[in-house]
């Protein structure tokens, strides 16, 4: 059964230190899908299986609402440059959506690792 409130916990502790993380860009998130992935297989508690599983929820949450922003902010830059600017960010649709699932893959993976760690230190 899956915990919800371990991977709300784990999924906010990751925004945030994802937000605060933009000063060491690349750096700054990697350590916050790791401590976010952490968290929620650490509060979920159930072992190996059970904290990865969180780990995955909570990273996966963040890469897709992640991947959002990304799209919701090349939207906007495209319509703030006018016809020109909606051009370019439409013709940059399908690269935008494979970023959004690189960065999803990415911080899922390694939310689940570290979520399999804090699972196994919360039996």
């Amino acid at each position: 059964m899956t915990n919800w409130r371990a991977v709300f916990i784990g999924f906010l502790l990751a925004t945030v230190l994802g937000i605060v993380g933009l000063v060491v860009p690349g750096i700054g998130q990697l350590a916050a899908g790791l401590i976010g992935g952490f968290v929620a297989g650490y509060v979920a508690g159930g072992g190996l299986g059970s904290g990865l599983w969180h780990g995955l929820l909570a990273g996966s949450l963040g890469g897709i609402i992640g991947g959002l922003l990304i799209g919701v902010a090349v939207g906007l830059a495209g319509l703030a440059l006018g016809p020109i600017g909606g051009a370019i960010s439409g013709a940059a649709g399908l690269g935008i959506f494979a970023l959004a699932v690189a960065i999803s893959l990415v911080m899922a993976l390694e939310s689940a690792l570290a979520g399999a760690v804090g699972g196994v230190l919360n039996p």
